[in-house]
C-alpha cells in the first residue's frame, strides 16, 4: 500500500505564510517525489463544501472558513480532523494513513483523531505560550493546548534539543524525537538581473544587512533598529516584514529607524528573497523565544555572518562562530567592531556555511523526518486496519 500522510496546522501549500508552511511544502514535495501520497490541508476564505486539486503531486483538501483571524484558524483546524475522521468512516484507518500536524496551538482537538484510531504525530514548534505577545487568556489556552499535545500525539517532533529538553518535562522523553529545520545552500548569482533587482529595493550587493522577522517583541525588532541608528554605520539595515501603523509596537520600531535603516515590506519572491540573503553583508537575529528559527538556518545557508541575541536556542543553531548580543547597546558595540573588521566577517561567514553543512541542509533534515514517519505509518506501527 502506498504510505500517506495527512499534514495539518498550516495554512497550505505553497507556502506564503512562514516557517511551518515552508517547511510542510518541503516536506510534502520530497515525500511525493518518493513515492508517498501526501494529502494536505488548505485554509481559504469563504463557506462551502471541501474543493479538492492537486499541486505538484500533492493533493489539497481546500477548506473554505468564513471566520477570518484566529478564530478562523480555530475553526480550519477542527473542520481539518472532521475531515479525516469522516475519511476514516469512509475508507479505513489504514488508507487514511498517517497525521502530521504541525504545532500544538489546538491539540486539543487531536483527542478526535486518536479516538478514530489515526495516528498522529505533532511537531510542537516552540514554547507558544511564553511569547510576549499574547494576554493572560492565550498564554492559558497555549499552555493547555502543549499539555493536551503531549499527553494525546503519538510522538512528538521537537525543533531543538532545548525544546525536547521542555517537552520531557510533560511526557517521557522517548516519545520525543529532536530533529531542526533545514534549509538549502544559496549561492550567490551576480547576473545583472539579479543586481538590478536589488537595486530596485534601493540596495547594492555588500552594501546592507538584513533583519527578516515578525515585527513582535520577543524578537527584538525595536533594540535592533535603535543599536543600527545609534550611529552612522556606512551600509543599511534592510528590515523585511510587515509594519501595521495601528501597532505601537510598529511605530514605535519606526520611530526608531534612522535614515540608514530601509523598510521593505513582506517579501515573498522565491527567487529574490534567497539573492537577498546571498548578497547581504550581515545578518541581525533578535528571537528570544522559540527553537530553532527558520530565518536564522536560511541565512547560515546563505552564508551569511550572524549577530544573534544571546539565548540558549540561538547558540545551539548558529554555533560558537557567531556574535551575540543581550540589548541593543551591546549590539552596537558589536557592529561597531564586526563592521571593522573584514577578516572576522570572513570568519563568520565561513562558520556559518560549516555549521549549516553539519546539521541543517535541506536533504538531511527531510530525509529525518521521512525517516520517523514510516516508523509511524499504521502498517509499521501495528495500528488496527479496521475502519
Amino acid at each position: 500500500m502506498t504510505p500517506t500522510l495527512r499534514v495539518l496546522g498550516i495554512r497550505g501549500v505553497p507556502a506564503a505564510h512562514g516557517g511551518f508552511e515552508s517547511f510542510a511544502e518541503a516536506l510534502s514535495l520530497h515525500l511525493v517525489a518518493r513515492g508517498w501520497r501526501v494529502v494536505v490541508y488548505c485554509q481559504e476564505e469563504g463557506v462551502g463544501e471541501p474543493r479538492y486539486d492537486t499541486w505538484q503531486g500533492i493533493e489539497r483538501v481546500r477548506l473554505p472558513v468564513s471566520t477570518s483571524g484566529t478564530a478562523g484558524t480555530v475553526v480550519f483546524d477542527w473542520r481539518c480532523i472532521a475531515h479525516v475522521c469522516a475519511q476514516v468512516r469512509r475508507e479505513g484507518t489504514a488508507a487514511v494513513g498517517l497525521c502530521l500536524t504541525l504545532g500544538y496551538n489546538t491539540a486539543a482537538f487531536c483527542a478526535r483523531l486518536k479516538w478514530a484510531g489515526v495516528r498522529n504525530v505533532i511537531n510542537m514548534d516552540g514554547i507558544e505560550w511564553r511569547r510576549a505577545k499574547w494576554g493572560p487568556a492565550a498564554k492559558a489556552w497555549f499552555w493547555l493546548n502543549e499539555r493536551a499535545g503531549c499527553r494525546i500525539g503519538d510522538h512528538l517532533v521537537a525543533d531543538h534539543p532545548e525544546i525536547a529538553a521542555h517537552l520531557a518535562t510533560r511526557t517521557s522523553s522517548s516519545r520525543i524525537t529532536a530533529i531542526p529545520y533545514g534549509a538549502d545552500t544559496v549561492v550567490r548569482h551576480e547576473d545583472p538581473a539579479v543586481l538590478l533587482a536589488l537595486a530596485k529595493l534601493g540596495l547594492a550587493s555588500g552594501g546592507y544587512a538584513t533583519l527578516i522577522a515578525r515585527a513582535e517583541p520577543e524578537n527584538s525588532i525595536l533594540e535592533i533598529v535603535q543599536a543600527w541608528s545609534a550611529r552612522r554605520r556606512g551600509l543599511l539595515l534592510a528590515v523585511l516584514g510587515h509594519y501595521d501603523e495601528g501597532s505601537a509596537y510598529h511605530r514605535a520600531v519606526r520611530v526608531a529607524a534612522g535614515p540608514e535603516v530601509l523598510f521593505l515590506g513582506a517579501l515573498y519572491d522565491r527567487s529574490l528573497v534567497p539573492q537577498l540573503r546571498a548578497h547581504s553583508l550581515l545578518y541581525l537575529h533578535g528571537h528570544r523565544v522559540g527553537g530553532t528559527n527558520p530565518s536564522l538556518v536560511e541565512a547560515m545557508g546563505a552564508g551569511n555572518p550572524v549577530l544573534a541575541h544571546d539565548n540558549r536556542f540561538n547558540r545551539w543553531v548558529a554555533g560558537p562562530g557567531a556574535g551575540y548580543f543581550t540589548d541593543a547597546a551591546g549590539l552596537d558595540a558589536q557592529l561597531s567592531a564586526v563592521l571593522a573588521d573584514p577578516s572576522r566577517l570572513a570568519a563568520m561567514a565561513t562558520a556559518s556555511r560549516a555549521r549549516h553543512a553539519e546539521a541543517f541542509t535541506q536533504r538531511h533534515v527531510l530525509a529525518q523526518h521521512e525517516s520517523l514517519l514510516r516508523q509511524w505509518l499504521p502498517s509499521v506501527a501495528g495500528q488496527s486496519w479496521r475502519g
